[in-house]
């Protein structure tokens, strides 16, 4: 887990980079198709681990929720430093505490309602001059944050009947499936679309990079999860921001200024709150 979270940042990192030759959309299509590539060998090396059917309706609800969480994040990317887009998103467990109680019957009790109302007033100290320096921009990473609680929901509900990898491996298929789709028919309608073919020499290999990046870091997280309870785990995700830090400061010279740090520490502990709370009431 560990691992994963040092690995997400850099990335990202070539996705940033890539947003200055192509559109979020198009570098979205690359990276997901590219790390589609990559699962098509670790299908077939490990097809006796493999649960159920690749290509299924959760599948296809993950793979376009995965879809729209990387549309959301890269679009952040090309405009904000990662670490300021990465500390929004970080709601997410957050989104999830509200949203489990409706789709998964999980209702909060007061302490973690008030760690979610804590921990949005953080989102609000990091979004607000953000907003006014980027707009509405800064808001993709809620709704990133928002998709991807929803494909944690799926991907729960989906996993009693189908193993976490199966559910991985057919999410991607799905996505870069549906995201070529999309991106062949808008080309057909017009939209100007960059050419791997015609883009700078060092893109393909950024692409290559990016995707096995994406694809490792998924088998790394899978087999994380398999192993040690998820309210163990979780916590560990919030390395990514020390990755996002770093990486943001080396490759673009950007460092989150004070006020974004404050609201990060806030989303960051009443997060850390929430997964208490989940291991207690699961004790």
């Amino acid at each position: 887990m560990i691992a994963a979270m040092g690995l997400l940042p850099v990335g990202d990192a070539i996705a940033k980079l890539l947003t200055g030759v192509a559109s979020p959309f198009d570098v979205t299509v690359w990276r997901i198709a590219m790390q589609a590539l990559f699962f098509l060998p670790i299908a077939v090396i490990w097809r006796h681990r493999l649960t159920g059917s690749l290509l299924s309706w959760p599948a296809v609800i993950s793979g376009a929720l995965f879809a729209a969480v990387m549309i959301c994040l890269v679009s952040a990317f090309q405009k904000m430093p990662i670490a300021t887009a990465i500390a929004i998103f970080f709601i997410e467990p957050l989104v999830l505490s509200l949203l489990a109680w409706p789709f998964l019957g999980e209702r909060p009790g007061p302490r973690r309602i008030a760690a979610v109302a804590v921990g949005l007033i953080g989102a609000l100290i990091v979004i607000r001059p953000n907003f006014a320096v980027f707009g509405p921009v800064a808001l993709f990473p809620v709704g990133a944050a928002i998709a991807y609680a929803l494909n944690m929901i799926v991907l729960r509900r989906a996993s009693r009947r189908r193993s976490a990898l199966t559910l991985q491996i057919g999410a991607t298929f799905c996505a870069a499936i549906g995201l070529l789709i999309l991106n062949i028919g808008s080309i057909m309608l017009g939209r100007e679309a960059v050419s791997v073919t015609d883009a700078p020499r060092w893109v393909f290999p950024a692409l290559i990079c990016a995707g096995g990046l994406l694809a490792l870091t998924f088998l790394l997280i899978t087999h994380a999860f398999s192993k040690v309870e998820a309210s163990l785990l979780a916590p560990f995700q919030y390395l990514e921001i020390v990755g996002a830090t770093v990486v943001g400061l080396l490759v673009f010279g950007d460092f989150p200024d004070a006020l974004t740090w404050l609201g990060t520490a806030i989303i960051l502990g009443s997060g850390v709150y929430v997964f208490h709370r989940e291991r207690a009431s699961a004790r």
